[in-house]
């Protein structure tokens, strides 16, 4: 679990990033998981935008993408969500 400060470092340093992923029409699925995952592995920071045509509630869809990642859900804003997975062998932040 994040604390207050380590999530305003975390919404600091994904500020300047560019949603990787989107989530459209179909959803969340065990292939979409996976790949965030395996991102989230080399990367440890990421954006995913939630497209306008998806049925599900964004806040369902946030839901989905931590828990399958197994990632801290660290801001959701707009359309916007940002997950941070502490990597175990590409490690690159340092949290406070």
């Amino acid at each position: 679990m994040l604390t207050g400060k380590q999530k305003r470092f975390l919404r600091s340093k994904a500020h300047h990033l560019n949603p990787i992923f989107q989530v459209g029409k179909g959803g969340v699925n065990e292939n979409m998981i996976k790949q965030v995952s395996e991102a989230l592995e080399a990367r440890e920071l990421m954006k995913i935008s939630i497209l306008q045509n998806c049925d599900d509630d964004k806040n369902a869809v946030a839901d989905q993408l931590a828990r399958g990642a197994k990632a801290e859900l660290v801001q959701l804003i707009g359309n916007m969500i940002v997950l941070y997975k502490e990597s175990k062998e590409n490690k690159q932040i340092l949290l406070p």
